[in-house]
């Protein structure tokens, strides 16, 4: 079953999924930039259904406390759009952890997701389907992303939550996975972040032969790194086997990545980036695997 904010669904109902998204954030406390503050609601409607036009049935919003997250708005978006939303418990990285938790050792972070998870995001009754997304710095895991990432896994080992993370520019994926692995928590349980940011590929696959999900999940930010960069490691993962362990998305958190300003909007992988990866010959099968059956497996809550 995957939890989603209307209620738990059968991961067949899932259908096409952005697995790494945000409709309601904002990261101006830290960034001082009004462009990353997303609070548009009938916006975000407008954008939903750009995403539903093309095909999009769900969607994966991974905007936590200290991020701009509200679990009550996402009810109402799900509700009026038709795609099934997934809610998250979790805390981003440093500087982004709230100020009453920065502090916090595992325990403390793990007794905070777990109790989110079980009793629901403070007074709404809404349930969190995934933990996330928790990460760690550029190249550096600073003390309480640490102990954050620790907290987090101890908290799936506890609710069987999936728990998607961060790595800043794809770096420390492996170290994520071997936190993780340490605690016993199984590799169908993760989803390490924002691998297509990473230009080093013998680091992302050493991340996929742990057997972990990947994040394809910053498609259309070319000015990270160009799609057809992503595309060319994206064949070859294929082409190697590895295509029932990656997802897609674009991992919005601008104005000015909507429609409505000119930008991409959260259809850019399904009308674009599909588009462009069918033209390179990949089948049907694949695409299915990467956009239904992958997010399904990786987002469904696990037996415990």
């Amino acid at each position: 079953m995957i939890q989603t904010v209307k209620g738990k669904i059968e991961k067949e109902a899932f259908g096409v999924c952005a697995a790494h998204e945000h409709l309601s954030i904002d990261l101006s406390r830290v960034k001082g930039d009004p462009d990353t503050i997303l609070d548009d609601e009938q916006g975000m409607m407008e954008e939903l259904a750009y995403f539903y036009q093309a095909g999009g049935r769900s969607l994966i919003e991974l905007t936590n406390d200290g991020m701009g997250r509200d679990v009550k708005r996402l009810v109402r978006l799900s509700e009026a759009s038709g795609v099934h939303i997934v809610t998250c418990t979790g805390f981003y990285k440093d500087p982004f952890i709230p100020e009453f938790a920065q502090g916090w050792d595992r325990e403390q972070f793990a007794t905070h997701f777990i109790k989110e998870s079980k009793e629901g995001i403070e007074d709404t009754g809404v349930l969190p389907g995934i933990i996330g997304e928790v990460g760690t710095s550029v190249n550096e895991i600073k003390p309480v992303e640490k102990e954050l990432i620790i907290g987090a896994g101890m908290a799936g080992l506890e609710t069987g939550l999936p728990i998607s993370t961060h790595t800043s520019l794809g770096t420390l994926g492996s170290k994520q996975v071997d936190m993780f692995f340490a605690l016993g928590l199984p590799k169908e349980q993760i989803i390490i972040g924002h691998q297509d940011l990473n230009p080093n590929k013998e680091e992302v696959l050493d991340v996929l032969q742990s057997g972990v999900y990947i994040g394809f999940d910053t498609i259309g930010k070319n000015n990270y790194r160009p799609d057809e960069e992503r595309l060319d490691f994206l064949l070859d993962f294929i082409e190697r086997g590895f295509h029932k362990q990656i997802v897609l998305s674009a991992d919005l958190t601008r104005k000015s990545h909507w429609h409505k300003f000119g930008g991409p909007g959260y259809d850019l992988v399904l009308n674009d980036f599909i588009p462009a990866l069918k033209k390179r010959g990949v089948t049907e099968t694949v695409i299915t695997d990467l956009l239904v059956k992958n997010p399904a497996n990786a987002f469904s809550v696990k037996e415990r």
